[in-house]
This record gives structure tokens, C-alpha cells and sequence, in this order.
């Protein structure tokens, strides 16, 4: 876990926007919670987590940060929070760390890591 370009991404952020930034964080430390096994890298300019595989990526943008699934669509929606209407690809929105719980993020990282 200790990827120079990982920490220099983080490092950016923090620079950048500390609100972004903390939302990046919780959701990291979510996803490990979830998936202690799972390892990340960076890539398309964001974080890819993997396990055997990749099963979901965190990428900050300016007012949010974006939790993608490349095969949400085989996730149950339970919360209805997934967005995106592409083939495969899906993705919940995160305004605020609160989301995290207010959107049931978890379950969903549960569901993409057994796919």
C-alpha cells in the first residue's frame, strides 16, 4: 500500500481541497474495511482498488467525488443511488463524507468485490 504514485495523488488532493480530499480518505479507509485484502493503484487519473480483480475506482472532480463500478450494472440497486446509464459502468456521487453512510456505500463495495 505504500505506492509513491498513490501518496503523490493524495498529496495533490490535499492541496488542492481538503473537503475532497477527507472524502477520498473515509471512502479509501471504507473500502479496505470492507475488503482488507483489496489494493489500489492509481490510474484514468483516479485510485483503481482490486483484488483478483478491479472492482471499483475513487475519483475526486471538483465539487464531488465519484465511486465508479465497471460492471454496476449487475449491482442491486437497493438504495437507489447508482447513476450512469451506460452498458456496464455505474457510479455514486459523494458530496460529503456523510454520504458514505447516508448512501449505503458499503454494501455496494461488498456487492462489486464478490462480482
Amino acid at each position: 500500500m505504500n505506492d509513491p504514485r498513490v501518496t503523490q495523488l493524495l498529496h495533490d488532493l490535499a492541496l488542492a481541497d481538503g473537503d475532497i480530499l477527507a472524502i477520498v480518505e473515509a471512502t479509501r479507509a471504507l473500502i479496505y474495511s470492507q475488503v482488507p485484502t483489496a489494493s489500489e493503484r492509481v490510474m484514468y487519473g483516479g485510485l483503481m482498488f482490486g483484488d483478483a480483480s478491479d472492482f471499483c475506482g475513487v475519483f475526486a472532480y471538483k465539487n464531488h467525488v465519484s465511486l465508479e463500478f465497471g460492471r454496476g450494472c449487475d449491482l442491486q440497486d437497493v438504495a437507489g443511488v447508482l447513476e450512469g446509464g451506460g452498458k456496464f459502468r455505474r457510479h455514486i456521487k459523494l458530496m460529503q463524507v456523510a454520504d458514505l453512510e447516508a448512501k449505503s456505500v458499503a454494501q455496494y463495495i461488498f456487492q462489486a468485490h464478490a462480482l
